[in-house]
C-alpha cells in the first residue's frame, strides 16, 4: 500500500478504532465468545475494544492465526490485519541453547544464523514479531532472567544484539524473517538484589557505559521494535519515563519504530505509585512515548477519554498509530494478511535436519569445559561409563522461556552417549529437587505435577543404591545435576545458587568410591560449585542446550569435538556476593598493590573478592601458549590507531578453536574507569602443533567514556592493555592515548 493511502486510511479510522490498534491481547481473547467472556471480564475491557484489537500475543500455528485474522479482520471496520508477535527468544520449534549459552560460544555469526532459523520457523507458523533479543547486561546471578542474556559486558551483548537483530530481519523482505523487538529497555538486569521486578537505581555514567550499549547497538542494527523494562529507573518505571523513551530513544538514538510496554506494565504504573488511577497511566505512557499497551486495559479504557477531556491530543494517538500501520505496510499484510504463515512451510521448515545440525554445533560451541583434572577428558570409547542424575536420561533440556519448543523433540544425554559407546549404563540416581514447598513457588506445577516429580523416600533410597551399584563396576562415572527447569527464568529469583541438597548428597556417596567423576551441569545461570570443585574431576557447563544437547554433551565428553565455549557471566564462590562482575571500578584500596595492608582493603574476611570461575573462563583439549606481544606506537592519537599483535601456538595434538579476548584499562580519567574491559575479540581455528599471528586495532573511540550527565569522552591517559584466552590469564602491555590529532 502506498503511504498516501496510509494517511488516508488514518483520517478515515474512528477514534475507538485508532486506540484498537494500540492494544495488544492475548489468544483467549480471541476465542468463541463463550470462551472468551472470563478473560475479557478479568480485564475488564469491552468486547467492542477486543474487536478492535491490533496485535495478538503468543498466538502462533498457521491454522489458528489464518483463524484469528479472519475473524478479527471481518469484525473491524477497515479491515485492518492485525500483528502477531510472540516469545522466540533462543528458538522456535529448533530450540538452541540458552542465550547465557548463546554468549559462551563467542561465536555471533553462528548466533546470526540461529536467529535466521528461529525466524524462518516462527514465520511458517504466522508469527510476524518476535520479542527477541533480551540484551539487558547481568551483573546478578541471582536473578533468574539471566539465562535470556548473552551475560555481562556491555561490548559482548551489544555486538550479540547486532547479530541477533540481523539474525531475525534479514529475510523479512520474503516473509521468512521476523520483526525484531529488543528488550527490556532499560537496564532491567541490574535489578537490586537480583530480585525480579524489583527498582533498578544507578548513575547515569554507570548507566550509559555498562547498560545501555546493548540497546542502542540494537536500535542502530534495525530493529523496529523497543520493549519497555517492568522496573523503575532511578525511581521512574521505564513505561513511563520521558526521558528514556523519548529523549534518549528517540532524539538521540533516532529510533522510529515502535514502543510497546512490558506484560501489563502500563496497569502496573498504579502499583509503583506513579499513576492515580488506570486512565492516568494511559496518559503517562502514551505521553512518553509508548504506541502498544501490551495486555492490559488502560489504553482501550483511557485513551478515549482522555482524548475527549481535552487532557490527551489525539495527535498523540495519530502518531502511534501511523507507526503500527506503517510497519503492517511495511510487512504487506494489506495486501497478504497471513504474511509467511502456511501448511506446507510449517510442516517442512521445523525441526529438519539442517537445523538440527545448526542447533548441534552450537550446543557444542556453548558448553564450557571449567574443570578437567589430569586430563580426565576426552573419554575413550572403551570406557566403561555409569551415567547418573537426574538429567541422564530426560529431555527436559530446553528451559523456561523456549515455549513454543517441544522436550519431546530433545536427544538425551543418555541417547548421546550411546553414539559412542555401548559400555553405558544409567541411572535416575535423585531428583532434580525434592523440596516440594520449592516446587510449589515455582508458580507453574501442580500437586499432581510435584508428586511425580518428587519420589518416595523408597524409590529415593532404591535409585540411589541401583545409582551406587552401577558406579562401583564403572570405570567412570558421568554425573548429570543441575536446576530444574522453573527455577531459573523469569520469576525464578533465589538467594541460594548451591545444587540441591539431595544432589550434593549423591555427589557426596559417589565420591566416596574413589572413581573419576565427571560433572555435566544442567543450568539455567552460574551456580556455586566451590564444595562442588573437588569432589569431581571435570566439570563441563551444558546450561539448558537446547534440542540437541544431548548430542553435543556427548560429542565434547568424547572428544569429537574440543570444547570452545567461554563464560560470559562469572561463577560466585559464594551467592552472597552477587552481584559479581569482572568490570567494576577501581577502588583506592584494592585488595592487591594497596597501600594498606591486612584488614583495611577491599575484601571479604570468609571469602575471595574474586569470581571463582571469571568472566571469559574455559578449557580446551590440549595447551595453547600467547606470546610476543607488540605494540606498533607508543602512543595513539585521535586520528591514528595502533595495531596490537601477538603469537598464538598449539602445544597438542587437538585441534581447536581459541577466543582471543582484548581488554584495556584506563589509568587515570575524570571518572573512575573499570579495572579491565573488553573492547575486542576474535575466534579463530588453529590446528594441533601451529601458529598464528594475530593482530587487533585500537582506535580512540574504544577508549572512550561517560560522564555523569551522559555526556562521552575522550582523555589522555596511561592504557594497559590485555590479551589472553580469558579475563585473568593475560599478556599484558601499555601505551599512551593522546587526545589530539597526530
Amino acid at each position: 500500500m502506498k503511504q498516501e493511502k496510509i494517511f488516508t486510511l488514518l483520517d478515515e479510522m474512528s477514534l475507538d478504532e485508532k486506540i484498537g490498534q494500540l492494544i495488544q491481547l492475548s489468544g483467549e481473547f480471541f476465542s468463541a465468545s463463550d470462551l472468551s467472556i472470563g478473560p475479557i471480564e478479568k480485564l475488564g475491557i469491552s468486547k467492542k475494544m477486543v474487536n478492535l484489537c491490533g496485535s495478538a500475543l503468543n498466538v502462533v500455528g498457521t491454522e489458528n492465526v489464518r483463524r484469528v485474522q479472519d475473524q478479527q479482520m471481518q469484525k473491524q471496520p477497515h479491515h485492518i490485519p492485525m500483528l502477531f508477535m510472540s516469545d522466540v527468544i533462543y528458538g522456535f520449534k529448533t530450540i538452541f541453547p540458552i542465550p547465557l549459552g548463546l554468549g559462551s560460544s563467542w561465536n555471533p555469526k553462528l548466533v546470526k544464523r540461529a536467529y535466521s532459523v528461529a525466524a524462518e520457523e516462527a514465520s511458517a507458523s504466522g508469527n510476524q514479531v518476535a520479542f527477541a533479543p533480551m540484551v539487558d547486561v547481568v551483573h546478578d546471578a541471582r536473578w533468574g532472567r539471566v539465562l535470556e542474556s548473552p551475560g555481562e559486558d556491555p561490548y559482548l551483548n551489544s555486538v550479540y544484539s547486532k547479530s541477533m537483530v540481523e539474525g531475525l530481519q534479514e529475510n523479512l523482505a520474503n516473509k521468512t524473517g521476523q520483526v525484531s523487538c529488543i528488550k527490556h529497555y532499560a537496564a532491567y538486569g541490574a535489578v537490586e538484589a537480583g530480585r525480579e521486578y524489583n527498582r533498578v537505581d544507578m548513575s547515569l555514567s554507570n548507566l550509559y557505559q555498562n547498560f545501555l550499549p546493548p540497546y542502542k547497538a540494537g536500535v542502530k542494527a534495525g530493529a523496529e521494535m523497543v520493549m519497555t523494562a517492568l522496573t523503575t529507573l532511578n525511581g521512574v518505571p521505564s513505561t513511563a519515563d520521558r526521558w528514556l523513551l523519548s529523549d534518549v530513544l528517540r532524539e538521540k538514538w533516532k529510533f522510529s519504530g515502535i514502543i510497546i510496554s512490558d506484560y501489563a506494565s502500563i496497569y502496573e504504573l498504579i502499583k509503583h505509585g506513579f499513576a492515580r488511577d488506570s486512565t492516568d497511566a494511559a496518559l503517562k505512557a502514551i505521553d512518553a512515548g509508548v504506541d502498544i499497551d501490551m495486555k492490559s486495559p488502560c489504553y482501550a479504557n483511557g485513551l478515549h477519554e482522555l482524548v475527549t477531556n481535552g487532557a490527551l491530543d489525539e495527535r498523540k494517538i495519530n502518531n502511534a498509530v501511523l507507526k503500527v500501520l506503517n510497519l503492517k505496510n511495511q510487512l504487506g499484510l494489506f495486501e497478504n494478511p497471513y504474511f509467511g504463515a502456511s501448511v506446507e512451510k510449517e510442516k517442512n521448515s521445523i525441526l529438519t535436519p539442517q537445523k538440527r545440525k545448526l542447533a548441534r554445533k552450537l550446543a557444542q560451541e556453548s558448553l564450557v569445559l571449567i574443570q578437567n583434572k589430569n586430563n580426565i577428558l576426552p573419554l575413550k570409547k572403551d570406557t566403561k561409563v555409569a551415567l547418573i542424575g537426574p538429567y541422564a536420561n530426560s529431555q527436559k533440556l530446553i528451559g523456561m522461556w523456549a515455549i513454543h519448543g517441544n522436550s519431546k523433540d530433545t536427544v538425551t544425554i543418555a541417547d548421546g552417549l550411546r553414539q559412542y559407546t555401548n559400555n553405558l549404563t544409567v541411572n535416575h540416581g535423585t531428583d532434580l529437587c525434592r523440596d516440594k514447598a520449592l516446587l510449589k513457588k515455582l508458580g507453574f506445577l501442580t500437586e499432581k505435577d510435584i508428586n511425580k516429580i518428587v519420589s518416595s523416600p523408597e524409590k529415593e533410597r532404591l535409585n540411589i543404591q541401583n545409582a551406587i551399584n552401577a558406579a562401583k563396576v564403572a570405570d567412570t562415572i558421568v554425573l548429570t545435576l543441575g536446576e530444574e527447569t522453573y527455577e531459573a527464568g523469569e520469576a525464578g529469583a533465589k538467594t541460594n545458587l548451591n545444587i540441591a541438597p539431595n544432589q550434593l548428597k549423591l555427589l557426596d556417596k559417589l565420591s566416596q568410591l574413589n572413581k573419576p567423576i565427571i560433572l555435566v551441569l544442567i543450568s539455567g545461570r552460574p551456580l556455586v560449585l566451590t564444595k562442588v570443585k573437588d569432589k569431581v574431576d571435570a566439570i563441563l557447563e551444558s546450561w539448558f542446550p537446547g534440542t540437541e544437547g544431548g548430542d553435543a554433551i556427548a560429542d565434547i565428553l568424547f572428544g569429537k569435538v574440543n570444547p570452545s565455549g567461554r563464560l560470559t557471566m562469572s561463577f560466585p564462590y559464594a551467592s552472597a556476593q552477587e552481584p559479581l562482575y569482572y568490570n567494576h571500578l577501581s577502588t583506592g584500596r584494592p585488595e592487591n598493590n594497596s597501600q594498606h595492608v591486612g584488614r583495611f582493603v577491599s575484601k571479604y574476611i570468609d571469602a575471595p573478592a574474586k569470581a571463582l570461575y571469571p568472566f571469559g573462563y574455559g578449557l580446551s583439549y590440549g595447551k595453547i601458549k600467547y606470546s610476543n606481544l607488540t605494540i606498533s606506537s607508543e602512543r595513539l592519537f585521535l586520528d591514528k590507531p595502533i595495531k596490537i599483535s601477538m603469537d598464538i601456538e598449539n602445544l597438542s595434538d587437538y585441534d581447536r578453536k581459541e577466543t582471543i579476548q582484548l581488554y584495556i584499562h584506563q589509568e587515570t580519567a575524570s571518572i573512575v574507569q573499570p579495572v579491565k574491559r573488553l573492547i575486542d575479540f576474535t575466534k579463530i581455528a588453529i590446528s594441533g602443533h601451529s601458529s598464528q599471528h594475530v593482530e587487533f586495532y585500537i582506535n580512540a573511540n574504544q577508549l572512550s567514556f561517560y560522564d555523569n550527565i551522559g555526556r562521552s569522552h575522550k582523555e589522555s591517559s596511561k592504557i594497559q592493555v590485555y590479551v589472553g584466552t580469558n579475563g585473568v590469564q593475560l599478556l599484558k602491555g601499555k601505551f599512551n592515548f593522546i587526545n589530539k590529532r597526530s
